[in-house]
C-alpha cells in the first residue's frame, strides 16, 4: 500500500499561523545551533529586506495525520531552524515592548505620533504572541497550547521565550535570561546566546526598521513542508535530504534512523532517553567516535567506504531488531566511559588496570580502542584484565615508538581482534598482541638513539620511565612538563662542557635518553654551567623537580656531566624500559 506524501511551500505566517502544532520527537538532537548559524539566518533576513525575490528558509519534515482537524505534527528535520525562529519571535516582541515603555517616555513626539507608534508596536507585538502559542478558546474549552514543543529543555524554553502571561514579567524573563551566569547544558546555553545575539542586533533598530523586518519575515520568506503519516517515510526522506549536505553527524543519522523504526510509542521514548544519555555521558566528540570502535569490533578491517554505510552493513543489519543494537550501542558506551576516563572499578586490581588505561589515553592515535572495548566486555576478572592491558599498552606504545602507520596500526589491532574472537591465545610468542624479537629490536635502536628528535613520543618515553621509579602509590598531575636538555643543545666555547666535550661528542650525546630530564618549570637554561643548571633546577617550586625522581638524581647526586656520566644514565635507563616493556 502506498503511503500518502505531501509536499508544498508555505509563507512562514501560514507555518506559524495556529493551524499546526509542532512537538519535537525525544530520538532529536538537542538545540545546537549557536551565534553562527543564528546570526547567519537574522542577517540573511535583513540583507535581503530590498530584494525583489522571495527568500528560501528551507524544507521541514513532518509525521502528520492526513486530517486538517488535528494539527498535531512531530518535526522529523527542521527543529534548529523552528526553535530559533520561535526565539527570534521572542526577542522581537520583547523589543517592541521595550519600545513602547521608551516611547511613552518621548516628549519629543506629538500626542497623536506616540498614540499611532504605540498602537502599532502593541499590534505587532501581541500578533507575535500569536505566533508563539495560541491563546485560550473559552468556546470550545481549548487550553493556551504552544505552537512549539520541546522535549529537551521544555519547561526552560517555555519560560524563559514563549510564556507571555504578563506582559511586563515577559519583558523581565527575557532580562533574566540574558543575564544567567550558568544553564544546565549546551542546549539552555545555545538558547540563552542566541537571545543575547538578537537583541543586540535588534536594539539598535527603530520601530519601522522592525516592523519592516517583521512583515518580511511573515511574508516573503517561505518554507517547504513535506509531511506523511507514516514515520518510515518521513526517517528515508531525512535520511534523504541529509545525505545531500545538511549538517548532521553520522550519529545524528543513526539515531534517527533505528529510533525511527521501533514501532510502539514508548519504546521509542525509552530508546531516545538511553541514546541521548549516552551521548550526553561521553560527550559528542566521543560519541560519533564510538560508532568507528563499534564497526571496528563487528567487523575487523580498515574503514572502505563511509560509516554509515558501514555501521549499517556490519552491526545494524546482523542484529536487525533496533531496540537490540541500542542496547548494544549503550552497553559499549559504558564501556567505553570506563576506559577513556580510566575508571574501571572493581573490589580488586582496579588501580593497575586503570594506570595501563590511562598510559594507554596518552598514546598518540586511538587504533587500540576497539580490541580494548572488546575485551573488556568479554573478561570481568580484573587478573585476566590487567595482564591484557599491560600487553596492549606494550603494543601500542611499539607501535607508536615505530612510527608505525595507520594502516599497519588498523590490521595488527584486527589480528588482535580476531585473535580475542576466535579464543586463541593471547600471550603466546606468535599472537598479535604481543612484539615479534625483530620489533622489540627495532624499539631498542629506537630509544638508542637520538630520543629528542622523535618528537612524537619523546615525552611519553620519558614520563613512562619516570612513573616507573616513583614510589608505590604516588602519582603526580603535570598541568606543563617540558624536556630540558642537561648538555646544551649548543656547545659553548670554553668552560668544563668544551673540557668534558668534543663537537663529534656533543653530536653523539646532545639528543641522547641519558642526557634529558623532565622539569614543570621553564626551560632553556642553555649554555649555563653544570653547576649553575644544578642551583637552578634544585628550585623545587619552580621547577618541580621533586616529581622527577630520574631528575632528581641527575642533578642532586652528579659532581659533573661528562660522557660517563650519560653512558651510565642511558645504559640504566634503556635497561629500565626494557623492563617495563620486556624488550
Amino acid at each position: 500500500m502506498s503511503v500518502k506524501i505531501t509536499g508544498r511551500e508555505y509563507p512562514l505566517d501560514t507555518i506559524f499561523d495556529g493551524r499546526l502544532f509542532f512537538s519535537i520527537p525525544l530520538f532529536q538532537r538537542p538545540y545546537a545551533w549557536t551565534t553562527e548559524q543564528a546570526g547567519e539566518l537574522l542577517n540573511d533576513f535583513i540583507d535581503s529586506l530590498d530584494s525583489e525575490d522571495e527568500y528560501f528558509l528551507g524544507s521541514i519534515v513532518l509525521i502528520k495525520e492526513d486530517d486538517p482537524l488535528k494539527p498535531e505534527a512531530q518535526v522529523v528535520d527542521g527543529q534548529q531552524r523552528l526553535i530559533t525562529l520561535t526565539i527570534l519571535f521572542s526577542v522581537l516582541r520583547y523589543r517592541l515592548r521595550e519600545l513602547h515603555n521608551e516611547i511613552t517616555n518621548d516628549l519629543g513626539k506629538t500626542p497623536n505620533d506616540i498614540t499611532r507608534t504605540l498602537e502599532t508596536l502593541t499590534k505587532l507585538s501581541n500578533d507575535l504572541t500569536k505566533r508563539i502559542y495560541k491563546e485560550e478558546d473559552v468556546i470550545n474549552e481549548k487550553p493556551a497550547t504552544y505552537l512549539l514543543t520541546l522535549r529537551r529543555d521544555e519547561s526552560f524554553f517555555r519560560e524563559y521565550i514563549q510564556n507571555d502571561n504578563d506582559k511586563e514579567n515577559e519583558i523581565k524573563k527575557i532580562k533574566q535570561l540574558m543575564e544567567l551566569p550558568n544553564t544546565e547544558n549546551d542546549s539552555q546555553k545555545n538558547i540563552k546566546d542566541n537571545t543575547k545575539f538578537f537583541y543586540d542586533i535588534l536594539k539598535v533598530k527603530s520601530e519601522l526598521e522592525l516592523k519592516r523586518l517583521i512583515m518580511f519575515m511573515f511574508h516573503k520568506c517561505f518554507v517547504i513542508v513535506v509531511s506523511t503519516p507514516d514515520s518510515d517515510s518521513a526517517f528515508r526522506i531525512f535520511a534523504i535530504l541529509n545525505d545531500r549536505g545538511l549538517d548532521l553527524s553520522h550519529a545524528d543519522k543513526l539515531k534517527s534512523e533505528l529510533i525511527g523504526k521501533v514501532n510502539e510509542p514508548k519504546q521509542q521514548d525509552a530508546a531516545a532517553r538511553l541514546w541521548e544519555g549516552m551521548e550526553d555521558h561521553l560527550g559528542r566528540d566521543a560519541f560519533k567516535s564510538l560508532f568507528y570502535h563499534i564497526r571496528m569490533i563487528e567487523h575487523p578491517e580498515k574503514l572502505r567506504l563511509d560509516i554509515l554505510k558501514e555501521f549499517r552493513r556490519f552491526v545494524i543489519d546482523p542484529i536487525a531488531d533496533p531496540m537490540n543494537v541500542i542496547e548494544e550501542i549503550v552497553k559499549y558506551a559504558k564501556i567505553y566511559d570506563n576506559i577513556r576516563k580510566a575508571e574501571y572499578e572493581s573490589s580488586s586490581g582496579a588501580e593497575e588496570i586503570n594506570i595501563n588505561l590511562n598510559w594507554l589515553n596518552e598514546i598518540d592515535n586511538k587504533d587500540w580502542v576497539p580490541p580494548a572495548i572488546f575485551y573488556m566486555s568479554l573478561h570481568k576478572d580484573p587478573r585476566e584484565l590487567n595482564r591484557f592491558f599491560t600487553d596492549l599498552e606494550r603494543l601500542a606504545a611499539g607501535l607508536m615508538i615505530r612510527r608505525a602507520d595507520v594502516n599497519k596500526r588498523i590490521k595488527r589491532y584486527a589480528e588482535v581482534l580476531n585473535t580475542i574472537k576466535s579464543n586463541q591465545n593471547l600471550y603466546e610468542d606468535t599472537s598479535p598482541l604481543q612484539l615479534t624479537q625483530e620489533e622489540r629490536n627495532d624499539i631498542i635502536d629506537r630509544l638508542n638513539g637520538d630520543l629528542y628528535l622523535e618528537s612524537k613520543f619523546r615525552l611519553y618515553v620519558l614520563l613512562r620511565l619516570n612513573d616507573a621509579f616513583l614510589e608505590e602509590g604516588v602519582k603526580f598531575d603535570y598541568i606543563r612538563v617540558t624536556i630540558e636538555h642537561v648538555l646544551p643543545q649548543t656547545l659553548p666555547g670554553g668552560g668544563k662542557w668544551a673540557e668534558w666535550f668534543s663537537e663529534s661528542d656533543h653530536s653523539k650525546y646532545v639528543h641522547k635518553l641519558g642526557n634529558l630530564i623532565l622539569l614543570t618549570g621553564p626551560k632553556n637554561h642553555g649554555n649555563d654551567e653544570f653547576k649553575e643548571k644544578q642551583t637552578e633546577y634544585l628550585d623545587k617550586k619552580k621547577y618541580g623537580i621533586i616529581s622527577f625522581p630520574l631528575s632528581l638524581q641527575a642533578i642532586k647526586h652528579e659532581t659533573e656531566w661528562t660522557k660517563e656520566v650519560i653512558d651510565r644514565r642511558q645504559k640504566d635507563q634503556l635497561d629500565k624500559l626494557k623492563e617495563i616493556w620486556r624488550l
